[in-house]
């Protein structure tokens, strides 16, 4: 009996303070939205991470959209694209959650960027100073681009500071997804380029400094207003050279190459200011550029003697 009485005076207590704990009422969490994906090539896998949405509404940046809460899309071409989620609860009210992608990424891509950043405002490229590391030299101008000097293979870092063409490495490139293009000389106004060249267009009057022993300079130059580059891949380039008799003329197919509009050029100016890309990343590019280096091949069609095959990295 007295076991039975302890037992119902605990139940009684039990029961009386549970009487006097009120029942806290469930937290009302709002609605949020938030995006996790996987890559794999030009497929992505969504998930919408999302609390109290009854709706999913998905643009993924190539004019495709989705209804599922979950979608897997496939981008029919590389590049950058910029997702967006916008997930409803049964009130009307709406979130949204944005990702920025980079899929098999093209040359194009890697040369002007990503637009759907905010600030978007092209990417810019410089001449490196580090030719080791990239494989840079001075080559001549036959198919195969054999070394003028196989003891200066590749260059070394920051060589042409030590000719006096110092600032060569400081003028930059930018390239827009839209076609344009900008070209900043920087504080000398002036640029890299061919000694030839420059003696032919004005008897080198804007010439500022030189190193004739391999025919460069720096020689002043404004640059176009309203300039554009075109990117051909795949192309057929034929270029002038001394070292293709009878036609003396190179042809290189199934390359990308780089032109320009009015005298616009890239790196280095000289007669032929189309130039190729040997090989670009996100973060560096390796061109090769082609220089009229002797008077003795001017007529009656410019001749190139060499060429330049040097890298340019990303101005941060």
């Amino acid at each position: 009996n007295k076991l039975i009485r302890t037992i119902t005076a605990f139940a009684t207590v039990l029961l009386f303070l549970s009487a006097c704990i009120k029942e806290e009422p469930l937290p009302d969490f709002p609605l949020s939205a938030i995006i996790f994906h996987s890559i794999n090539d030009k497929q992505v896998a969504f998930t919408a991470l999302t609390h109290n949405a009854v709706s999913w509404n998905w643009d993924f940046g190539d004019g495709q959209t989705s209804n599922e809460e979950n979608p897997v899309h496939i981008y029919s071409t590389g590049g950058y694209y910029k997702a967006i989620l916008k997930a409803t609860d049964a009130s009307g009210n709406t979130t949204s959650d944005t990702v920025n992608l980079a899929l098999d990424l093209s040359t194009i891509n890697y040369l002007t960027g990503n637009p759907t950043e905010p600030g978007y405002k092209g990417k810019t490229w410089r001449l490196t100073t580090n030719h080791s590391l990239n494989g840079d030299y001075l080559a001549n101008a036959d198919v195969i681009f054999t070394a003028v000097d196989p003891s200066l293979t590749p260059l070394p870092n920051g060589v042409f500071g030590q000719i006096g063409l110092s600032d060569i490495y400081k003028d930059e490139f930018t390239f827009y997804y839209d076609g344009s293009y900008k070209h900043d000389v920087k504080d000398d106004g002036a640029s890299f380029g061919g000694l030839v060249y420059q003696i032919v267009l004005n008897e080198g009057a804007n010439i500022i400094s030189m190193y004739e022993d391999i025919g460069l300079c720096i020689a002043k130059y404004t640059p176009e207003q309203n300039a554009t580059f075109t990117l051909t891949e795949n192309d057929t380039f034929v270029v002038p050279s001394v070292y293709a008799p009878p036609t003396y003329m190179l042809t290189f197919n199934g390359v990308s190459t780089l032109d320009f509009s009015g005298t616009e050029f890239i790196g280095f100016r000289d007669f032929q200011r189309k130039v190729m890309i040997k090989k670009i990343s996100n973060t560096s590019m390796q061109l090769v550029m082609f220089m009229a280096a002797s008077p003795d091949y001017l007529q009656p069609v410019t001749l190139n003697t060499h060429a330049l095959i040097l890298s340019f990295e990303v101005v941060k």
